[in-house]
């Protein structure tokens, strides 16, 4: 069962922006308007060996669907050259590509977790978990910031 947080209690917000159409602060209870998944990870952190958790949260691909990304219409495949920099409180960040959590090219089931082992994240904030990794790098703890990046066309 889901407690709710009194006023005073804080709730960390995370900024989602970058080559997105609608540039949004979301929080833990906003993350909860999208469809709920959950996924059992086991990771080795090369402090403390392996972690064991049960997460749950919207997809990341969802999430950031919704925000608009600006993808061009009249450039093929357009959406490959863009990036997702994810960054914690702590200062840890991960990168990712579109490419690894669309659903037409790696279809990762990256989760922007509300929940750890059923205990709600609001005052924490989400988490970033990819059940596909082995290794728990990439695992980012109370996100504060998503940003969505195109500028990457010039490379090819």
């Amino acid at each position: 069962m889901r407690q709710s947080l009194t006023a005073a209690e804080p709730v960390a917000e995370l900024a989602l922006t970058g080559d997105v159409a609608r540039p949004a602060r979301l929080t833990v209870p906003d993350l909860l308007d999208w469809p709920q998944h959950t996924a059992r990870v086991s990771f080795e952190c090369a402090t403390s060996g392996v972690q064991e958790h049960s997460f749950s949260g919207p997809l990341l691909h969802d999430v950031l669907h919704d925000a608009g990304p600006g993808f061009d219409p009249a450039r093929r495949k357009d959406r490959l050259r863009f990036l997702i920099a994810v960054t914690g409180a702590d200062g840890h960040h991960a990168l990712l590509s579109w490419a690894e959590i669309d659903p037409d090219f790696g279809r990762a089931p990256v989760l922007l977790a509300v929940t750890i082992d059923d205990t709600p994240l609001d005052r924490a904030g989400p988490q970033l978990v990819l059940p596909q990794d082995r290794c728990g790098a990439r695992h980012i703890s109370g996100i504060n910031a998503i940003r969505v990046d195109g500028r990457y066309a010039s490379w090819a």
